[in-house]
């Protein structure tokens, strides 16, 4: 079931199954700026990562003496959410453990996503909470992917005509991936007036896996249009960036949690990232995004 949040400046619609966001139009000007999902190169939209983000060692993990097995971020794209919470220009969606989930998640959680809007900006929040007696540990991430040209603009019709703007990093350093988990191998990318120039070769080695980004906003621009819009996020240790081989998209991935690296001894609670939450305990995030 599709849920549609509208005002005056923008509207959003967002599908029950996985909570996820499925269209973000700006009304003024008719651009769509997320992702279509043309299943030819990746037939998501924007995922909701959780309870795992990345990808385990062997698809699995030890807990407690017991191994379980994940796939690669997670259930929650896959499961449907109750919409709990409805008006013109907001929703709230509910996810918690059951049966099926017990089987490769042994944690009591309830996971809840909120949509807002407010003028041309949406807001999306995660609220974990932990209504069971023992510790929680889970890791939990975005995956929006924004259309690239915007709005497959006349005036910058290439992907080469867009690029990132970051508000205070001057350089990357890149985690290399080794079949989907963290490697041993890094890289630097030098950021001009801390510009990204987008080019489909960046992806050629899966996506660029960042930490501790000193930045709380990045910007995808058009040197030849000014439309664009501004994805801002806080308190999210990883961050990554990704487009499927030669599609016409970026994503833009704020993360509480990462990939198992190569040397992991696949313990859940010594998991790079891993969040641990208290019985009755919540945790917060969100992460917003202004199109113009």
């Amino acid at each position: 079931m599709k849920i549609t949040l509208e005002n005056e400046q923008i509207r959003a619609v967002i599908e029950t199954i996985g909570a996820e966001l499925q269209e973000l139009k700006n009304l003024a000007n008719g651009i769509s700026y997320l992702w279509n999902g043309d299943p030819a190169y990746w037939g998501k939209f924007s995922p909701i990562l959780f309870p795992i983000v990345g990808t385990l060692k062997e698809n699995t993990y030890n807990y407690k003496n017991h191994r379980y097995s994940l796939p690669r971020h997670g259930f929650a794209r896959e499961r449907n959410f109750e919409c709990i919470q409805q008006t013109a220009d907001s929703a709230s969606f509910l996810l918690t453990d059951d049966a099926s989930t017990k089987e490769v998640f042994p944690f009591d959680f309830q996971l809840v996503i909120r949509y807002s809007l407010l003028n041309n900006l949406l807001s999306c929040a995660y609220m974990v909470t932990n209504p069971g007696t023992e510790d929680l540990y889970f890791s939990i991430g975005a995956h929006p992917a924004f259309a690239v040209p915007v709005g497959f603009s006349q005036e910058a019709p290439h992907y080469e005509d867009y690029f990132l703007q970051f508000n205070q990093s001057s350089s990357l350093q890149r985690y290399k991936l080794d079949k989907g988990l963290i490697g041993t191998e890094t890289a630097d990318i030098p950021l001009e007036n801390h510009r990204l120039p987008l080019e489909k070769s960046l992806f050629e080695e899966d996506a660029i896996v960042l930490k501790n980004l000193p930045d709380t906003s990045i910007s995808l621009r058009s040197s030849k249009h000014s439309h664009g819009l501004d994805f801002g996020f806080q308190d999210f240790p990883f961050f990554g960036i990704w487009a499927a081989p030669g599609a016409p998209f970026v994503c833009l991935e704020p993360w509480c949690g990462i990939a198992d690296s190569i040397k992991h001894n696949q313990q859940l609670q010594e998991k790079e990232g891993i969040n641990q939450l208290q019985p009755g305990a919540v945790f917060e995030r969100n992460w917003t995004v202004k199109v113009y």
